[in-house]
């Protein structure tokens, strides 16, 4: 183990068959590097115990690869391809049950069938609670279908993680430019905005004990642009209300993690701006290096208590580990 502890949880892994739901995350990816993320998705037991240890990361919660099935169209197929997910995993994490944990995989599409699925998996699996990636074919999660699945969640207390996919339509500002529409900004501004969507469409006022995480250092402005919202939000209300102002959800409700983000000045920032409590640290494995992230976690300009929290206390808690 390496100098300083640390749990990770936006690491993916694949199962065999899910190789159809990924076609769109891999096609602009050199087809050498596509299939060496691609083997590494498929390892659970070797390379990645390996670069855990080699990092000092002690436990890892998994989550299928994106798109997984919120990009499967046939509703009675997506209920059935995560039930078949969460087991393959389960199975995976009982071989090494003090190292990994689980989220599931959730056919959000059936939000009746999403709550059932959720709850099979925390209290019959013991996952620890849900990555979903993105919207479901347009579909966003502050709709009023899903507020059982919100209530189920606090209740549970479990957290739902939040992952990035594509806009459903591209913007007419995408428009020649490839490189925008997917990690290097677009998937940011997209789960941003469905953050928000969260947000602001009362989701939190009607179950204040819901946690939503979001990656990659608060998708990019999160963190940052606390002060803005509350500002712009008092002048342009459009008939919305809350119970609090937006500041008051980024840092509560909402909490991130570092997951492919190496910046100590972008870390600084967001842990000022919401608290050492709400920000830790993750990997986004096999995406971004395990070795990269570990060094600069470990070389953060921060106090041993802080690193302490961001590093494996933060996940701790959250997760009842």
């Amino acid at each position: 183990m390496g100098r300083i502890r640390k749990i990770a949880f936006e690491e993916h892994f694949t199962a065999p068959d899910f190789a159809e739901y990924s076609k769109s995350f891999v096609s602009q990816i050199d087809p050498e590097v596509a299939a060496d993320l691609t083997r590494r998705l498929l390892d659970i037991d070797e390379q990645r115990l390996q670069e855990m240890d080699e990092a000092g990361i002690e436990y890892v919660i998994l989550s299928q690869t994106g798109p997984s099935v919120q990009a499967e169209t046939d509703v009675a197929r997506a209920v059935s391809k995560a039930r078949a997910n969460n087991d393959y995993l389960a199975e995976k994490i009982a071989r090494h049950p003090t190292r990994f944990g689980g989220f599931a995989t959730l056919p959000m599409q059936d939000p009746a069938q999403a709550i059932k699925e959720l709850e099979r998996s925390v209290k019959q699996l013991g996952f620890k609670g849900t990555l979903v990636n993105g919207h479901t074919h347009g579909v966003y999660y502050d709709a009023p279908q899903y507020d059982e699945f919100w209530a189920c969640l606090q209740e549970l207390d479990v957290p739902f993680y939040l992952h990035p996919f594509y806009s459903f339509d591209k913007p007419h500002f995408y428009e020649g430019h490839p490189e925008l529409t997917g990690a290097t900004w677009g998937w940011g501004v997209e789960v941003a905005t469905h953050a928000l969507r969260i947000m602001f469409g009362g989701v939190f006022d009607r179950h204040p004990g819901a946690k939503l995480i979001v990656g990659h250092m608060g998708e990019g402005c999160l963190p940052y642009l606390r002060w803005r919202f509350d500002s712009r939000f008092s002048t342009y209300p459009c008939g919305v209300t809350l119970e609090r102002k937006p500041s008051e959800y980024i840092g509560s409700n909402i909490l991130i993690t570092t997951s492919g983000v190496c910046s100590h000045a972008a870390l600084m920032g967001a842990i000022g701006e919401m608290g050492a409590d709400a920000v830790m640290f993750s990997v986004d494995y096999p995406y971004e290096s395990t070795k990269i992230a570990a060094e600069f976690i470990e070389t953060a300009p921060m106090d041993d208590a802080t690193r302490a929290k961001v590093c494996y206390e933060n996940a701790r808690k959250l997760f009842k580990l």
